[in-house]
């Protein structure tokens, strides 16, 4: 059976991916990432790490492929290999550490981060969802400003966002009639018109279509509500206009419990839900919870 890639990233992300192997196993994994760094995280995985120059390389151990840095850095490199052993079936999936956006872009990466990365290696339109703890989300607009937000909702982003995120709870996570709620974009969902227009014109219009297709959609819902609805469990999902309208509720009560599970691609991947955490680097202060929820749930997946 083919292995899944853990990419460790940058920070504390090698810390708490070694962390995670020896507290959830590392039978059927393989790391992808600098050798130096995880060496110098200082944490025993419970077996010993070994240099691999292939994905699947026999060993006694965890392997290691450092793919050293060349035209990009080796945690960009990282990620492309995993995903592209994913993409030919020489890997079962992918689980990601986290990365520094802004000190990678400053070394020539192009992207905004992991999933615009490998929405672009896959040729396919990613969604951003998080799952795990007792929220679950999924965001229509992910890393960009707040002022762009209005002119990024469209009628087919919205459709994929919705669509993908059901499809997703239906075939991996077994919810045989998911309810999705959808958030408005401004306050009290817009109040009929009077505080925005984005519900009566396209995310009201949407969410109705998507109901007459057999969809349970909810919505538009106001954000103010909607979460505590789900919390209480009237809904299976929520989907989130933009980037801190959904993780602002999510990282209060499932901080370190939740996965970022990338939808809509050909492969699998799953991530944590955390930066790098460079202020604690050295320290082994690395909570590795999440990075063992994300390991859990790309293995729940692959045997589903």
């Amino acid at each position: 059976m083919a292995r899944l890639a853990i990419t460790p990233g940058m920070g504390i992300g090698p810390e708490v991916s070694l962390k995670a192997l020896a507290r959830c196993g590392a039978q059927d994994v393989v790391l992808i990432g600098r050798r130096a760094a995880l060496d110098a995280a200082g944490v025993d995985a419970g077996a010993p790490l070994v240099s691999v120059d292939r994905l699947d390389a026999p060993v006694d151990g965890i392997p290691v492929l450092d793919p050293g840095d060349g035209d990009e850095p080796a945690e960009v490199a990282a990620i492309r290999l995993a995903a592209e052993g994913s993409l030919d079936g020489r890997l079962a999936g992918m689980v990601t550490g986290p990365i520094h956006k802004a000190q990678l872009a400053t070394r020539g990466f192009a992207f905004r981060g992991h999933t615009d990365f490998l929405g672009h290696i896959c040729g396919a339109p990613p969604v951003m969802a998080f799952v795990g703890g007792r929220l679950r989300i999924a965001l229509v607009t992910t890393h960009i400003p707040l002022a762009h937000v209005s002119a990024a909702l469209t009628e087919s982003r919205l459709r994929h966002v919705i669509q993908t995120a059901a499809a997703a709870l239906r075939e991996d996570l077994g919810i045989a009639a998911p309810r999705v709620a959808v958030c408005g974009l401004n306050p009290h969902a817009g109040e009929g018109g009077l505080l925005g227009t984005e519900e009566r014109d396209l995310i009201g219009p949407v969410c109705a279509a998507l109901r007459a297709e057999g969809l349970d959609v909810r919505g538009p819902r106001s954000a103010e509500a909607v979460f505590r609805e789900a919390l209480a469990g009237t809904h299976d999902l929520v989907v989130a206009m933009y980037h801190d309208q959904g993780l602002a509720p999510l990282k209060l009560v499932d901080f370190g419990r939740s996965v970022n599970w990338t939808l809509g691609l050909p492969i699998l991947r799953t991530s944590v839900d955390h930066g790098t955490a460079d202020d604690i680097v050295g320290q082994d202060r690395g909570d590795p919870a999440s990075m063992c929820a994300a390991l859990d749930l790309a293995r729940r997946i692959l045997e589903a």
